[in-house]
């Protein structure tokens, strides 16, 4: 099974009856969800409620975040987040080039262009081996990832859900269960306390989206029917291993060369890859957002900061002396 949830969902590499046919009795992942619970829609806010809050997208591959959480992040960003962007492998084992340094460059060019489209502020490498995070150590990912939380202020993380069900990709796993570790940890002075001889002080993360490719327990739907176009420009942006590689254009002069022609594609290269990822790459998020009444959705396994039980009993019942 390819890891990413649109290949072998595309038109370009087969005839198009044979791909529509096999779309046909196959289910969407949004459709093979396992449990919903307290599902919340999160909407726009107005102006920028967020302003001041850190957001780190976290994706063990440069395609990842743009796929499963692009408008969830363009959408904070824009209301008032600032954002930062880790990769945590080196990226060498999928897409286009002669040689492993060159897949690695090709996809570090990527992985920059998706920060700056998505308006994220920096870019930590992590740089481990593809497909062998299971040889890496746990404690070493881990301290790494708290040190940038602290240094960085991160209040939420976007990533794969340490606990979705069924995932086959190492990279994925391993790096959500080290994320989720390093949140609580980042904000204990007594985890790497010589954080805080270097001035670095300790910060505990406090929401958390993530999301998955398989089942998964789903208490929150973000509306991002207002950024689809720039989540389409996001994923423009991975042309060596993500759904760029895969070109409306590609097609378009394909079923030229046979006598056809798609009217989706329009007329022009930039309408036809456009169009191309929309429609094909991110048909879940059409079908997603139907369901609950909007044009586009993306869905996570939401944590939250919670409430403070005791300041809350206060606030309600505390009375002048």
């Amino acid at each position: 099974m390819n890891r990413r949830r649109f290949v072998g969902r595309t038109l370009a590499g087969g005839a198009l009856a044979g791909a529509a046919q096999a779309q046909a009795p196959t289910q969407s992942r949004r459709e093979r969800t396992a449990q919903q619970a307290d599902l919340v829609i999160e909407r726009d806010q107005p102006g920028q409620p967020h302003k001041g809050k850190v957001l780190a997208a976290i994706q063990p591959h440069c395609d990842d975040i743009p796929i499963f959480a692009g408008g969830t992040v363009l959408k904070l960003i824009r209301e008032g987040y600032t954002g930062i962007l880790i990769l945590t492998s080196n990226d060498e084992a999928a897409g286009r080039g002669a040689t492993p340094g060159e897949v690695i460059l090709n996809n570090e060019k990527d992985t920059f262009e998706v920060a700056r489209r998505m308006g994220l502020k920096k870019v930590f490498q992590l740089g481990y081996r593809n497909h062998e995070f299971d040889a890496v150590a746990a404690a070493e990912l881990r301290h790494r990832l708290i040190f940038i939380f602290r240094a960085m202020k991160v209040d939420t993380v976007l990533c794969y859900d340490p606990w979705g069900h069924y995932e086959e990709n190492p990279d994925h796993y391993v790096t959500a269960r080290a994320v989720e570790a390093a949140c609580w940890m980042a904000g204990s002075r007594w985890d790497l306390p010589e954080h805080l001889e270097a001035g670095v002080q300790p910060h505990a993360v406090r929401e958390k989206y993530y999301f998955s490719r398989g089942p998964q327990l789903v208490n929150r739907v973000v509306d991002i029917s207002s950024v689809i176009d720039q989540k389409v420009y996001v994923n423009m942006a991975n042309v060596t291993q993500g759904p760029a590689g895969e070109t409306g254009a590609a097609l378009r002069r394909r079923l030229a060369a046979e006598g056809r022609r798609l009217p989706l594609l329009g007329g022009d290269d930039d309408t036809a890859n456009r169009q191309y990822i929309r429609q094909f790459v991110l048909g879940d998020e059409a079908e997603l957002g139907k369901r609950h009444g909007l044009a586009y959705a993306e869905q996570f396994h939401y944590i939250g900061p919670g409430e403070d039980t005791v300041a809350a009993y206060i606030q309600r019942n505390a009375v002048p002396l």
